[in-house]
């Protein structure tokens, strides 16, 4: 088998120091329990063990909490479903609604989660109430907008609040965005109008269409009240402030997509508009219980047309803001940033504090950004930090490819959208992987994500299965646009790499994970029932597979010439289709944390034949 002796010889010539990278795993796809075409099921958030998934376009008319899910008498009033997870299973805990289901509401819009208490909003809500619990049903204020706070006690879902601007007005939009932790909640109107800039100003000056506004509520015990109204420092006409929204404890960022100063990085100047719809977003800090204005962030290449501020998420001292239009055409990390032959392929931003300044950390691309003059990629269309990890979601993505770490560059299906994920080391900032759903359809927009911990979720309001609840089935595409999550471990012990052909041979992931010191026996499969020898090979995690054209090759992530590492498990027999391989493990503890990759390739003694298995991959764990 001289192939596989080249192989070797080449591996164990490898050496480099080993980079952590994420290791992704595809734990639960999602559904509504009463799923029908057009209902968007796709806005997410996630906190421990419980996501909540908004369905906007939902027709439900039933009221309140688990009401009746078969009612469709108000078209596009929307929906909530909650889930919750045991060990590694999920299942629906609540279907939520509004205290008065309207048609055209649009509840579910958005969804915010924090412990036991759900934000939902509803940007199209006619009420014409002000403040916390007024008549939700006074229609008089079309597209005003609200926001529904639930909460939970033990396993039940009740309604705490109804939440409206305290200066309502038709068309505001208040619930463009919403976020909240603990005990605040922050929404968006990107549509509000009033001239006022700063904190707490004017309300009730209507002379800037589309300036936008954004409302800090806070709880005491059960009462909610609001404690803020927030303005722009450059308030303006089509501003769009609010057009996103995160807190982090005393910290708030908002996005305005359509800002149009023409100042690059961190507090330049406001009142240079000489970038059209260039966008900003802007970092406010709570003393006590009195706001103001920290940061006002510009990205580093500001250009028209950037929608810098479209998406922005905080965690701690790490903002990142995403910029959908931006035209660079060079991917990676803080890549050069003069080159815009990509247009709208789109960016992301992350800036950190230290103390009470901002800086720019990184500018994260694609790997390979496309675009055209008209639409690219939407990378940065939606983000997400936890941690030291970035979600940065590629709505208009195109690549044919499924699960994880696919080919970015198979353009097969259009838009069927990705996530692209971050993580950083240190100050250093790198790509830790390539999600896509797990059945990718064109025009299905992948991609809205939520972090928490090690789980991603991801939501696809436009995938077309008519499956209901959980791991139900994802062929069945007789629903449009009724929408889908997914859940994703983002600390695997073990992750399948993509085989070749129709129905390769396949490695069976042990359920104990590949700890030092420790054997784990791997079992080898083969589809066709052939009997001979198995050799199984240690790689590179993130190259494809031998068979597939690429072989294993070593690369930074592997040490064979530094450690007593086996290069190749051995030749095990291979009986009825059937063999089993056993990685062990020194007890070196500069081994964990490796990242690396089996795959076997099966031999017909008989015959000759050969087949390529799928791979695993795997992170050393202590």
């Amino acid at each position: 088998m001289p192939r596989l002796r080249t192989s070797l010889a080449l591996l164990l010539a490898a050496s480099a120091t080993p980079v952590a990278h994420a290791q992704i795993v595809q734990e639960a796809y999602l559904k509504a329990s009463n799923t029908q075409a057009s209902d968007s099921f796709g806005s997410v958030a996630v906190d421990g063990d419980t996501i909540v998934v908004g369905a906007p376009r939902e027709d439900g008319s039933s009221a309140g909490v688990n009401g009746d899910e078969s009612d469709e008498g108000a078209p596009n009033a929307g929906a909530a479903y909650v889930f919750v997870r045991s060990g590694s299973t999920w299942v629906q805990q609540a279907y939520l609604k509004a205290s008065v289901p309207d048609l055209g509401d649009l509840f579910g819009s958005a969804v915010a989660l924090d412990g036991d208490t759900i934000a939902v909003a509803v940007p199209n809500e006619d009420g014409a109430a002000i403040g916390v619990d007024g008549n939700a049903g006074d229609d008089s204020a079309p597209d005003a907008g609200a926001v529904v706070v639930f909460v939970r006690n033990g396993s039940i879902w009740v309604q705490q609040a109804y939440i409206k601007a305290s200066n309502t007005d038709a068309g505001d939009q208040f619930g463009t965005s919403v976020a909240i932790d603990g005990d605040t909640i922050v929404v968006g109107a990107k549509e509000e109008r009033s001239s006022a800039t700063g904190v707490n100003g004017n309300e009730s000056d209507d002379s800037a269409l589309g300036a936008g506004a954004v409302y800090v509520f806070v709880r005491n015990g059960a009462t909610w009240t609001q404690q803020a109204y927030l303005k722009a420092s450059n308030s303006s006409p089509e501003l769009r402030f609010g057009s996103a929204v995160d807190v982090s404890g005393d910290t708030i960022v908002v996005g305005a997509s359509s800002e149009a100063s023409a100042a690059t990085g961190v507090d330049g100047d406001q009142s240079n508009t000489g970038a059209p719809s260039s966008g900003a977003a802007y970092v406010f800090v709570r003393n006590g219980t009195t706001w103001s204005q920290q940061a006002y962030l510009k990205a580093s290449n500001t250009d028209p047309m950037d929608l810098f501020g479209g998406s922005v998420a905080i965690d701690g001292d790490t903002i990142v803001v995403g910029a959908v239009g931006e035209d660079g055409g060079i991917g990676g990390v803080n890549a050069e940033q003069s080159d815009d032959s990509a247009g709208y392929a789109g960016a992301a931003y992350v800036f950190v504090r230290v103390g009470a300044v901002w800086s720019q950390q990184a500018y994260l691309k694609a790997a390979f950004p496309e675009g055209t003059p008209f639409f690219g990629d939407a990378f940065g269309r939606y983000v997400d930090a936890c941690e030291d990890f970035v979600a940065v979601a590629a709505t208009y993505d195109s690549s044919s490819s499924a699960g994880i770490d696919g080919n970015q560059l198979d353009n097969g299906l259009t838009f069927s959208g990705a996530v692209h994920l971050f993580e950083r080391k240190g100050s250093t900032w790198r790509p830790a992987g390539f999600v896509k759903a797990s059945n990718p359809g064109g025009l299905e927009y992948f991609g809205e994500p939520s972090l928490d911990g090690t789980t991603l979720v991801v939501g696809c309001p436009q995938e077309d299965s008519s499956a209901t609840g959980v791991g139900g089935d994802q062929s069945d595409d007789s629903a449009p646009q009724a929408g889908a999550a997914y859940v994703f471990d983002l600390d695997a012990d073990w992750a399948i790499v993509q085989g070749c052909g129709g129905n390769p041979a396949r490695l069976v992931a042990p359920s104990a994970p590949a700890a030092v010191g420790t054997s784990v026996g791997v079992e080898v499969v083969a589809d066709a029932h052939m009997d001979g020898v198995v050799a199984t090979y240690f790689g590179a995690k993130g190259n494809a597979p031998y068979g597939c054209g690429t072989q294993l090759a070593p690369s930074e992530e592997l040490l064979i010439a530094l450690v007593p590492f086996p290069t190749i498990l051995g030749l095990a027999a291979m009986t009825n289709g059937t063999a089993t391989a056993v990685l062990s493990l020194p007890p070196n503890p500069g081994l964990v944390g490796i990242h690396v990759t089996l795959q076997s390739v099966l031999v017909d003694t008989a015959t000759f034949a050969s087949e390529f298995s799928t791979g695993l991959e795997f992170e050393i764990r202590p």
